[in-house]
């Protein structure tokens, strides 16, 4: 890989990729190594479907469907990690209803970022199915929503949004059936972490990373010397988000949050973005008829919800507006580096490093425990080129398809990417990508190909046998943390197999027997 360095997506210190669920509105469901689901204050409520312009390839990562999924999923279910806004900022945990492949690497549980992402792509991640639009439906406002409206506005005018600007946003403003049914129709894939990653780290989606990295160089080149972060990480976080601008969304930002305060599900959570982005417009960034985004809100370049955008958002060109929504990306890939360097990224360390394990290892170290590369390399692990990786600080070993697949020794900028979208799959998907696009080659050891990732209710089926074996993992909910993965590796020692904790099909149907 090249300059051994952080990866946005993906992080997994051997950890059994869950399957991500990815409904068809994206949500996702993302799963740590602490067993509990991460949030990211980034545009976490992206929309889990987004279509991209005509004659675009549709090379959608299924971290942001999963992102949306998680985001949103975590709304509703406590421990999943709601995206965690800045320290004053509400928690985002509203992840769509995805797995996240390897959720459990022990890397930060928040992200302030757009949180409606697939938090957890363990396996089932959501490649890159036709995603949808919610266009306007012509159809008359109901009269329940018209009725939410005004009671909302006293609600928003008591937090300080000037009577000028929220008639102003909504004036055009309406009701959106199909955003309700894109975040009620969720479907759940079972795509594995090799399968997930050849669609978000296509040489197509490489080719045209490398020519907007050329386009922007000058913007890149400041953007990493202000901000300390490695510009092609920055430029692989907007590759996964919207195709390099490819796709951000068409949908009226203040319609769609308006639609999912009013419908209930999450109204505080999407009421709460509601009155973000209506400061946003009071600031005068843009306007309503520019505040585009997804169907969950999510805006612009890198899609970062309102609150994510209120925190971290930066006016890099000096015009005095943060517009992520211009076509000169400039302020979008600035605003993701601030993010990424508000959560501690570290210039010149690696998001991540391939390694070899030698013959013999224990994998019971690969569970989330951290040691400098150096004590790593007295156990024999070593980079595929054989040499010992260098100390650039504290590392874990990752394991996201188990023994079988590629393994690595990830870095805190792996975590930091996981704050942007608490997703191992997302993580190792941006940290790969980046590498690419600073040309790297691909992964040297293969991953394995010979089955699918778990559904949620095989998750679950396979916690319960576990107990039943006297392995106990807990309550069953199909989230596959270290206590799962403890219980695993438990099992897997009872009967002569690798200890490598990871929850595969083989797995399941060996306990079935």
């Amino acid at each position: 890989m090249k300059r051994i360095f952080p990866a946005v997506l993906i992080s997994l210190p051997m950890v059994s990729l869950p399957v991500v669920a990815v409904s068809a509105t994206g949500s996702v469901e993302t799963m740590t190594a602490t067993g509990s689901v991460e949030r990211s204050l980034r545009p976490m409520a992206r929309p889990a479907m987004i279509s991209p312009p005509a004659g675009v390839e549709l090379d959608l990562v299924a971290a942001t469907v999963a992102q949306v999924t998680a985001a949103l999923a975590d709304v509703e279910s406590a421990p999943r990690s709601s995206p965690t806004p800045p320290a004053t900022a509400p928690s985002l945990a509203p992840q769509p209803a995805v797995a996240a492949i390897g959720e459990d690497s022990g890397s930060p549980a928040r992200s302030l970022r757009p949180r409606i992402r697939p938090a957890s792509l363990s396996l089932a991640t959501p490649a890159a199915p036709p995603v949808e639009q919610a266009t306007p439906q012509p159809v008359s406002n109901p009269a329940g929503f018209d009725r939410w409206v005004q009671g909302f506005r006293p609600r928003a005018l008591s937090q300080g949004i000037s009577p000028a600007t929220f008639d102003r946003a909504f004036a055009r403003a309406e009701f959106l059936p199909k955003v309700i049914e894109l975040d009620r129709s969720q479907s759940e894939f079972t795509k594995t972490i090799g399968d997930y990653l050849s669609t978000a780290v296509s040489d197509t989606r490489v080719s045209n990373g490398r020519a907007a990295v050329a386009r922007h160089k000058d913007a890149l080149t400041r953007i990493e010397a202000q901000y300390g972060v490695d510009r092609d990480i920055v430029a692989a976080v907007w590759g996964m988000e919207t195709n390099f601008g490819s796709y951000r969304g068409g949908n009226g930002v203040v319609s769609s949050l308006a639609t999912l305060a009013f419908e209930g599900r999450r109204a505080s959570f999407f009421e709460t973005q509601l009155v973000d982005a209506l400061k946003i417009l009071d600031a005068g960034d843009t306007t309503p008829e520019r505040m585009k985004g997804s169907w969950a809100g999510a805006m612009g370049h890198t899609q970062f919800m309102p609150s994510s955008y209120l925190e971290y958002a930066v006016d890099f060109t000096g015009d005095g507006r943060r517009d992520i929504w211009d076509d000169n990306p400039s302020d979008a890939l600035a605003s993701t580096a601030n993010y990424l360097a508000k959560f501690g990224w570290i210039a010149g360390q690696p998001w991540g490093v391939e390694v070899r394990l030698p013959a013999g290892f224990d994998y019971a170290q690969a569970d989330g425990r951290k040691k400098m590369p150096s004590d790593w390399a007295a156990l024999g692990v070593r980079n595929v080129a054989g040499d010992p990786v260098p100390d650039f600080g504290s590392a874990r070993i990752l394991l996201p398809a188990g023994a079988k697949g590629v393994a690595f020794l990830v870095f805190k900028n792996f975590d930091v990417i996981r704050r942007y979208n608490p997703s191992d799959a997302y993580a190792l998907g941006v940290g790969h990508l980046g590498d690419r696009i600073g040309g790297a080659g691909p992964f040297v050891a293969a991953w394995p190909q010979d089955e699918r990732g778990l559904k949620r209710d095989e998750r679950k089926e396979l916690q319960a046998l576990l107990g039943r074996k006297g392995h106990g993992a807990g309550t069953p909910d199909g989230i596959i943390g270290p206590n799962t993965q403890a219980a695993i590796r438990s099992f897997q020692s009872s009967v002569g197999l690798v200890p490598d904790g990871y929850a595969s099909l083989t797995l399941l149907e060996r306990l079935r027997r």
